[in-house]
């Protein structure tokens, strides 16, 4: 384009020097026309080429007062560019307008309802979960929710729930059903092992005592027993069940008001938190956890991957339809927006602004001359054809009034 503006100048010229010379060789009239016009052209072509050059470098060269314009501001257009992208893009209205007639909501409802859509964000999903967990560490994993388990449940209150719970199933009777488990498998032990009973008289008889009387009186004990154990199993009114329902009711009301056996649940609580055994039940079940999450994801066929799918195919289909939720949805796209637009604004007009600033003046000016520089040769043309005409108007209008 610079060539073909070029080849205008050189055209006026040509035609103006063409003028001269038949002017010199007696022909008049008509080529005065041309000689003014071919002369207003070159004007007008050699002030435009000017005007253009001077926005990219020196015409010629020579440092004239006011050219090289986009080298030397450079910086304040690119300050320019970030404060017209902060007020014009970046503004809590332009934000919410534009985001509130996107229907972002319904359209992405319309998109998720699509199975093969709603399969392909399970995959993506899928695959950044199998690279969270492979590059997680277990032992630290382990660590921080052995902490958290311990450090959460040492400061919990259990005395009082469990008062509460303890109280509650004694009122409604629900304990009944494990002492009647409780008596029928003692009555049944009891009467399989005596042995036991006979193992424990012995061991504590004196040494003096004979044995056929050991005997006689482990018989009578495990006799007892057993009669003891079928009558509590049988009889839903026994005395031993009376006293028990007692002794639960008085406990339940310790452990919610008692200080001494609420100190004493809560010292249980600690020693149990505290075992080797509790901390490694919380490692092996993130490692089985994590295990079981790892082969879901990369199994399409997978339960986890089923539902995922479905559900994301559900919640596009209430996206698409259930009005309330689009607003709702909508409303919280805007105000994320809004919100990260208004905090970091700044930081974005500064990135335009900055990496402007970091353009070397020259390189700077040739990549903005490469991209509107074909426009800006149609300039020079029109500058030579618009000053053609303006010549010949004036040379036209001179010779009709004199």
């Amino acid at each position: 384009m610079k060539a073909v503006a070029t080849g205008f100048l050189l055209g006026a010229a040509v035609v103006y020097i063409t003028m001269k010379i038949l002017q010199n060789h007696g022909v008049t009239g008509w080529t005065g026309y041309l000689q003014a016009a071919a002369e207003a052209g070159m004007v007008g072509a050699l002030a435009d080429w000017f005007a253009v050059t001077a926005l990219f470098k020196h015409p010629l060269g020579v440092p004239i007062p006011h050219t090289a314009i986009i080298p030397k501001r450079k910086d304040q257009f690119g300050e320019g560019l970030g404060e017209f992208v902060g007020e014009n893009f970046l503004s809590e209205d332009v934000i919410r307008g534009r985001l509130a007639a996107l229907g972002i909501s319904r359209r992405t409802g319309q998109w998720l309802s699509q199975p093969e859509n709603a399969a392909r964000v399970t995959k993506e999903l899928a695959t950044a979960v199998r690279g969270i967990l492979t590059v997680l560490r277990d032992e630290d994993i382990q660590k921080i929710l052995g902490e958290a388990v311990t450090t959460r449940l040492a400061k919990a209150d259990v005395a009082t729930p469990l008062g509460g719970l303890l109280q509650r199933l004694t009122e409604s009777g629900s304990h009944h059903q494990l002492v009647d488990l409780l008596a029928a498998r003692a009555h049944d032990w009891l009467e399989e092992h005596p042995e036991a009973i006979e193992n424990a008289v012995s061991n504590e008889a004196p040494l003096w005592s004979p044995r056929f009387l050991d005997d006689a009186v482990a018989r009578r004990i495990q006799r007892e027993l057993v009669k003891l154990a079928g009558s509590v199993r049988d009889d839903q009114y026994h005395p031993v069940r009376g006293a028990l329902d007692r002794f639960l009711a008085d406990y339940a009301e310790e452990l919610k008001t008692d200080p001494a056996t609420r100190a004493r649940v809560d010292k249980i609580k600690i020693n149990f938190l505290e075992h080797p055994e509790i901390q490694g039940v919380v490692g092996s079940g993130w490692t089985a956890m994590r295990s079981a999450v790892i082969e879901a994801a990369e199994d399409p066929g997978s339960d986890l991957q089923q539902r995922a799918r479905e559900g994301l195919q559900g919640l596009g289909r209430r996206l698409e339809t259930d009005t309330g939720l689009q607003e709702k949805a909508d409303g919280w796209v805007r105000e994320v927006a809004v919100h990260l637009v208004t905090t970091y604004r700044q930081e974005i007009t500064s990135l335009i602004t900055e990496t402007v600033a970091a353009w070397d003046g020259p390189a700077a000016s040739r990549k903005i001359e490469l991209q509107v520089g074909r426009d800006l040769q149609f300039i020079r043309i029109n500058g030579t054809v618009v000053g053609a005409l303006a010549g010949l108007v004036i040379y036209t209008v001179t010779q009709l009034t004199l």
